[in-house]
């Protein structure tokens, strides 16, 4: 068994009492207050992620772009220099091998941005599908990822970075130096606030992360209320929500897809609702009456809502019926279908000037 991997923020984590936990192939920090208090923290203030276990790639040479164009979902012929989109990167088959950001650092140059538990295989997979002649690395290892989220995170940025971020349009990033360092600062937001991430040399990470952490409205926030906080807004997780056994289409994605792209439907990623505290959990199954028509794929109480929230695969012709029933490991709950997101109050999208 492979010894797990750190970030450069892990022993920061230890000293500061979070609980670690083995995730995607690294020690990380799942709480360090509680999921509930940092999830609402960040939904009220600002919170601050440590996301350097992603994987981060950089290809360019001419012919890039048409040849990435051949790998993934995303239409690089639209992707403007200083601009970032999200797609996957499917099998043979339509599968999905793992969901992925393409940032176009400039024509013929690119970023992509994996997840960490799919790092290798991402890497090996779009490399052995190259033509001769470009540059593709993986500089993971020499990458940190921050991230800063909530409805306060720009004012934050600001102070921290005495200088005006105003203009940073959503899915959109710039390169700029601080203390004497490069760095790439992009605006998405995976907990539907207003976020900002930043891609920088792994060296020189805890030192950006403790002037966040200096500003009173700041928490340091962990992977279980990330994960609540993406659920709250749909956003799907890869290994649960998506994997090779589901296209992007039947993941509720045709809107990023051309029309005529992996339309093979048999199943379709539907949102669920459950009154009360008890959640449904990944790889309980769903009923329609007494016929089993799906799973469960992520489940939690939503602690912005007050009531439990869902996703779960059912068959297609099952995705337009209104209740459900989810058996759980002791018992059944009852579910209906949601819209998404379910939290629709997020300032990710928020315009600024």
């Amino acid at each position: 068994m492979s010894a797990l991997r750190t970030t450069p923020l892990t022993e920061w984590h230890r000293e500061n009492g979070a609980k670690l936990v083995p995730f995607a192939g690294f020690e990380m920090p799942v709480q360090y207050k509680g999921i509930i208090v940092e999830h609402k923290h960040t939904r009220e203030k600002a919170g601050v992620f440590d996301i350097s276990h992603m994987g981060e790639f950089k290809l360019s040479g001419k012919g890039a772009k048409d040849a990435l164009n051949k790998i993934v979902t995303q239409n690089l012929d639209t992707l403007a220099p200083g601009k970032c989109r999200y797609g996957f990167l499917p099998n043979d088959k339509g599968g999905v091998l793992d969901d992925l950001i393409i940032y176009c650092l400039a024509e013929d140059s690119y970023m992509l941005v994996v997840n960490g538990s799919c790092e290798e295989g991402d890497f090996n997979w779009i490399d052995s599908r190259l033509p001769e002649g470009l540059n593709f690395d993986n500089v993971s290892y020499e990458t940190a990822k921050i991230d800063l989220q909530g409805p306060l995170a720009l004012d934050i940025l600001e102070k921290v970075f005495g200088r005006d971020f105003k203009h940073l349009k959503y899915f959109n990033f710039e390169e700029t130096e601080f203390d004497g360092y490069k760095l790439i600062i992009s605006r998405t937001g995976y907990t539907g606030e207003l976020g900002y991430e930043f891609y920088l040399p792994a060296d020189k990470a805890q030192s950006l992360w403790e002037k966040f952490i200096a500003d009173e409205r700041v928490e340091p926030i962990g992977l279980g209320a990330r994960d609540t906080l993406r659920l709250e807004l749909g956003y799907p997780l890869y290994g649960q929500d998506l994997d090779t056994e589901h296209n992007p289409r039947e993941a509720g994605y045709s809107f990023l897809l051309p029309a005529d792209a992996y339309t093979d439907v048999k199943e379709l990623l539907i949102p669920l609702t459950i009154e009360g505290r008890r959640a449904a959990r990944h790889g309980d199954k769903v009923f329609l009456g007494d016929k089993e028509v799906g799973v469960v794929t992520s489940g939690s109480f939503s602690p912005t809502l007050g009531y439990s929230i869902a996703l779960a695969y059912v068959a297609k012709d099952a995705a337009e019926s209104e209740s459900f029933m989810v058996q759980g490991a002791r018992t059944r709950l009852e579910a209906k279908k949601g819209e998404l997101p379910f939290y629709k109050d997020g300032t990710a999208r928020k315009k600024l000037d």
